[in-house]
């Protein structure tokens, strides 16, 4: 009887479930579909990119939109640039963001909840309203035309994030085991980055995603900051090449963009273990 109970039981939830699993599979395919379409514009000839009876495939697939984008100038160098802010940003915001995190969570002291606050405050400011202010204080400390202008401002908004988010793994680890490593003679310093580091790993590395992501596609700053030295523009700069006054080069700025999305895809990919981890932790 139970089991005939069980068996109707599960036969009235697949249909719920089917429909669960069709929900996902089409808000899937809304969500790559224009992904789909920038990497069949890279490839498509170029009558076919702004053809009027636009197709959602290409029967004579080409590189040619490819080889403008790698034959472009300083193409190698706006991408190392690029490599070098996004990187700069993921390892000093998480440094950082681990030391302040174990800092609000182990220690008390004053105007602690004050800095707790702040630090949701600066999430709720929108940007575009601090370039301008950004870009008088950049002026001021010489770092305009740099690439330490694209550092600093992404490394300061990515922080009070990452701060966030670690906290919750800071203080999922018991006190009773840092109690644990002082009865075996470990320094609050060996505790720190051999026991407490490994623990909040995949916050760190959850983190770190968003903060990849979020210098790697910068914009606003970059045309903002980079004034005159191209040298140290990065690669959502080089798209502007592709934007002419006549006619753009749609194909040259599909193929750009998907050259941009492939470092992202790749960190994502070997991040990616260690992101669903990172997200479990979050919410406990």
């Amino acid at each position: 009887m139970r089991s005939l109970t069980a068996l109707f039981a599960v036969r009235i939830r697949r249909p719920g479930r089917l429909i669960a699993e069709g929900a996902a599979l089409l808000v899937a395919a809304v969500v790559a579909f224009p992904l789909y379409w920038m990497a069949l514009s890279a490839f498509k000839p170029a009558g076919e990119v702004q053809s009027s009876h636009p197709r959602p495939w290409t029967l004579a697939p080409s590189l040619d939109s490819f080889r403008r984008v790698f034959s472009q100038q300083d193409f190698g160098r706006y991408f190392l640039n690029s490599l070098i802010v996004a990187g700069s940003v993921v390892l000093l915001s998480a440094l950082i963001a681990f030391l302040a995190a174990t800092a609000v969570t182990r220690f008390r002291f004053r105007f602690r909840t004050t800095l707790l606050i702040m630090f949701l405050v600066a999430q709720m400011v929108p940007v575009e309203a601090l370039t301008i202010p950004l870009f008088f204080l950049m002026r001021d400390l010489g770092q305009l035309n740099t690439l330490g202008s694209l550092i600093l401002p992404h490394l300061a908004f990515s922080l009070p994030f990452a701060i966030w988010m670690l906290r919750g793994f800071v203080k999922g680890v018991p006190v009773a085991l840092e109690e644990a490593a002082a009865l075996d003679g470990a320094s609050r310093t060996r505790f720190l980055w051999q026991i407490l580091f490994p623990l909040v790993f995949p916050g760190l590395v959850a983190t770190s995603v968003f903060s990849f992501i979020s210098a790697w596609n910068d914009f606003l700053f970059a045309r903002s900051f980079i004034i005159s030295d191209t040298s140290q523009s990065t690669l959502p700069m080089a798209l502007l090449v592709f934007f002419k006054p006549d006619e753009n080069d749609w194909g040259g700025i599909m193929a750009a963009s998907t050259v941009m999305t492939v470092p992202v895809l790749v960190f994502f990919v070997l991040v990616q273990r260690r992101l669903v981890s990172g997200f479990g932790g979050a919410l406990k």
